[in-house]
């Protein structure tokens, strides 16, 4: 039996669980800072089996030994941002919780394929392919798989069709500059653009782009898990089964849409090793130039990211008087060998306690 760990037992992380266990795959871990969460998480899916017919093993805690030799490792460890913290506060905290988690579990499974969940999405997940030293076919960001079914059930909606009818297309990175496509959007086979009033697909694409704020607005003190946990069991289950399912993920491009050395949303063929091919879809001027703008973006997080710990990296050192350990920082994201400092290591010590885990997708 396969086995997937998922490092974070908040929300998002029990949404993926769950799915997972419905689906009777693999073996569950779930990791928590907070050890009692990710136990009784655990426990209390375990006995939805006799309700929902699975026999699924779960369990949890606070340690990452269990996590040993996971086929994938699924990250939505991290913080939602509070009252009074600053969005540079934020990105500095998950990339240190990130960083910390895909070390942790690298260490105990370095043959597995990670998915990345934790917000900013696109950042986090350059983040973890270049602190693990993964080839980038094996570190996926969960993105456009949500985004698309976000798309989907608002064309459904209006339409007043299953959704299960409805095929979209949305890339780019994860928040608003994401590049929905409508031109490659259908309901079985038919193209949108016959179906549904220009203006009013206009809309659907401006609702697609704040779908995780609308639900964050709803909600008050919380953001959207059910979607974003039932998109990376998706992907999960994708390489499991080995089905070379086509889905919008954030991965690194190798020159394709002429873009390189960052994790953005694109078409891509999943399987059993990851990422088995970048789609390359037609697309016009105007679709080419909003994803590149989008991948720019990305690459300004991920250099903001680097000063950010840098600053934070020299401070500590100026505090102790003594040289600190280097920050994790995130050169533009490349096919890399493993890194010294995170080499494999079957009989490593005992992982660090996990950081806070609690799910960083606020904007999901």
């Amino acid at each position: 039996m396969f086995k997937v760990s998922i490092i974070g037992a908040g929300n998002v992380g029990a949404s993926v669980a769950h799915s997972l266990a419905l689906s009777q795959l693999a073996e569950i871990v779930l990791v928590d800072i907070n050890g009692g969460v990710a136990t009784g998480k655990a426990l209390d899916l375990t006995q939805t089996g006799p309700i929902q017919d699975h026999g699924a093993r779960l369990s949890g805690g606070a340690s990452y030994e269990d996590t040993e030799d996971s086929d994938v490792v699924v990250i939505t460890a991290g913080v939602a941002r509070k009252p009074g913290m600053s969005r540079d506060d934020l990105l500095t905290i998950n990339a240190e919780i990130v960083s910390s988690a895909a070390r942790s579990a690298f260490k105990l499974s370095p043959d597995a394929i990670f998915v990345v969940v934790s917000n900013p999405l696109d950042v986090m997940t350059t983040l973890v392919q270049q602190v693990t030293g993964l080839d980038s076919e094996r570190v996926i960001g969960m993105a456009g798989v949500l985004d698309s079914a976000r798309l989907e059930s608002f064309i459904a909606a209006e339409l007043g069709i299953s959704p299960r009818d409805v095929k979209a297309m949305v890339l780019g990175g994860h928040g608003d500059l994401m590049v929905p496509l409508p031109r490659h959007s259908s309901v079985k086979g038919i193209p949108i653009a016959d179906l549904i009033p220009d203006t009013t697909v206009t809309a659907l694409l401006k609702r697609t782009a704040n779908g995780g704020g609308e639900i964050v607005q709803h909600l008050k003190t919380g953001s959207a898990f059910f979607a974003p946990g039932a998109a990376a069991a998706q992907i999960v289950k994708a390489i499991l089964l080995n089905e070379n399912l086509l889905i919008p993920c954030s991965v690194l491009p190798q020159g394709e849409y002429g873009l390189e050395g960052v994790y953005v949303g694109l078409p891509v063929i999943i399987g059993r090793c990851g990422v088995d091919k970048i789609i390359e879809l037609r697309l016009n001027a105007e679709e080419l130039a909003a994803l590149k703008k989008s991948a720019d973006s990305i690459k300004e997080q991920v250099t903001l990211m680097n000063k950010l710990l840098a600053a934070k990296n020299e401070s500590a050192t100026v505090e102790s008087g003594k040289t600190a350990e280097p920050a994790a920082t995130v050169a533009p994201a490349k096919t890399a060998e493993p890194a010294a400092t995170v080499a494999p290591a079957k009989t490593a010590e005992k992982p660090a306690t996990p950081p806070h885990a609690g799910d960083a997708t606020k904007k999901s």
